[in-house]
């Protein structure tokens, strides 16, 4: 027996089948759906341009062209001009910002004639590749404080620019690259952190400031405990903080003249605590522990800003957010996703039929072909037609994380994370929107909500993690006979 290097010649033969019978799959529910939520019965010009099925159909086929001519391209180049694609697509956000078209109160829009396309869709392609070419440099490490600010402010600037166009939807995707982070390596006790960081915004309507700042000392001083095994000593910090700061403000208050909240107190005696935090992470070497303390500062930061943000926000998207946490209860401000609960509802199990959705129908619905397209499945094939709906989705996410597994090198494993990761964060918002669980942000269901833009940027992301595969050489057992 002996064992030689087989490496299969043909490009397109060496392409993830089940991976592309998944894509396929899920374009074609795509096209079945965006049909469902825009055919007008007795309709003149079935074939018309006019008709978004088939404007959703010919963008599919530029998919199709643009996915053969990206697997025929060698997997290096990508790697070569990842940094200029991002700077390119930097300047494509600018340019948006400056000169785009406002669509929906998001600045987020190039009119080319009938072509519209959202620059942001494309730029998360660049963003990918710049992140995975900057995560393969010989000097990145997972556990350095230096590289995990660098890939920050790779991120940080997209997402600032998008906030400015009033697309906060869009950059949000940027943090689903967390989720990459994890599967590299990135300690799960500091991802504990930066999850609760995105979710203070929410939070601050809810509790008040003195009880969002004790919970951030709880969550980091025993996400850092747990991270590095130094449970006393996180113990001990709490028990001299807590106790400092309440014979702190009891001092104080018992001077005349003198009022100060508890909360001016704790904040203070907690930021000034971070100097000795600092002190015991270097004579401990728990470099983890600089990258806590600067989270730490952000998140007190961020706390009092909350309400001058929210006020930046437009009506409609304070509006979400108001209704989302149940600040308001008015109606009409909640139209959207009470109809889009009740065309899920009211499929049933196996749904009323294709083309039979009472509610798609009459258009009681808001864009039921774009950011809830998921209620034209919900209500036309039922519970069992989403769950399928839904598995093909996770199905497909898993396949390019087994694709990411397989890569030899850390370039085209980071990527196809990344890839699989906005999938993910896609899908779990736009159904999450449907069925009231997270606020409404103008997130579409990939591959399957109306829109080119979003089909074509979808596409090409996904045949560059499809070329990545199919170029990998793989070290195959063959068996001769001696």
């Amino acid at each position: 027996m002996e064992y030689r290097q087989a490496r299969k010649e043909s490009l397109f033969g060496s392409v993830d089948r089940v991976a592309l019978l998944l894509y396929l799959l899920l374009v074609a529910v795509g096209v079945v759906a965006v049909f469902s939520a825009s055919w007008v019965e007795d309709s003149e010009d079935f074939f018309s341009f006019s008709h978004n099925y088939i404007k959703q159909f010919v963008w599919l086929g530029i998919s199709f062209v643009v996915g053969v001519v990206i697997m025929l391209l060698d997997r290096s180049l990508w790697h070569k001009i990842a940094y200029f694609l991002y700077a390119a697509a930097i300047l494509a956000l600018l340019a948006t910002l400056l000169f785009g078209r406002t669509v929906n109160g998001a600045k987020a829009w190039f009119e080319f004639g009938p072509i519209r396309l959202q620059t942001m869709e494309f730029a998360k392609i660049a963003i990918a590749l710049a992140t995975a070419r900057l995560m393969s440099e010989f000097s990145f490490s997972i556990s350095s404080f230096r590289s995990l600010v660098k890939v920050a402010l790779l991120l940080l600037v997209p997402l600032v620019i998008t906030y400015l166009q009033n697309d906060t939807g869009s950059g949000l995707v940027l943090c689903s690259f967390i989720f990459m982070l994890y599967r590299e390596g990135l300690n799960r006790w500091l991802c504990v952190p930066l999850i609760f960081i995105a979710a203070l915004f929410l939070l601050s309507f809810l509790f008040s400031p003195t009880v969002l700042l004790i919970a951030l000392i709880l969550v980091f001083t025993i996400s850092a405990s747990v991270a590095n095994r130094v449970w006393r000593h996180g113990v001990i910090y709490l028990a001299s903080l807590f106790g400092a700061s309440t014979l702190l403000f009891l001092i104080l208050n018992a001077i005349p003249m003198v009022s100060i909240d508890f909360y001016v107190v704790l904040i203070s005696t907690a930021l000034l605590s971070m100097i000795g935090v600092c002190i015991y992470a270097y004579r401990a070497r728990l470099r983890n522990l600089y990258i806590m303390v600067l989270l730490f500062v952000v998140s007190v930061m961020i706390t009092p800003t909350s309400n001058a943000v929210f006020n930046v926000l437009k009506p409609h998207q304070q509006n979400r957010i108001k209704t989302f946490l149940g600040i308001t209860d008015d109606a009409s401000l909640n139209y959207n996703v009470r109809q889009s609960k009740i065309a899920i509802g009211s499929g049933g199990f196996f749904g009323k039929g294709y083309l039979q959705g009472s509610h798609i129908r009459y258009g009681l619905v808001p864009e039921k072909h774009t950011d809830f397209i998921f209620c034209t499945i919900g209500e036309e094939f039922g519970f069992v037609g989403a769950f399928v709906v839904l598995a093909l989705m996770m199905a497909f996410i898993m396949r390019l994380m087994r694709m990411g597994d397989n890569q030899r090198e850390t370039f085209g494993r980071v990527y196809c994370y990344i890839v699989a990761s906005i999938l993910l964060f896609h899908t779990l918002i736009n159904v999450g929107m449907t069925i009231g669980v997270v606020p409404v942000m103008g997130i579409p269901l990939p591959l399957i909500s109306y829109g080119g833009s979003s089909l074509l940027a979808f596409s090409i992301m996904i045949f560059i993690a499809f070329a990545f595969d199919a170029q990998t050489t793989r070290e195959l057992p063959t068996y001769s006979r001696l």
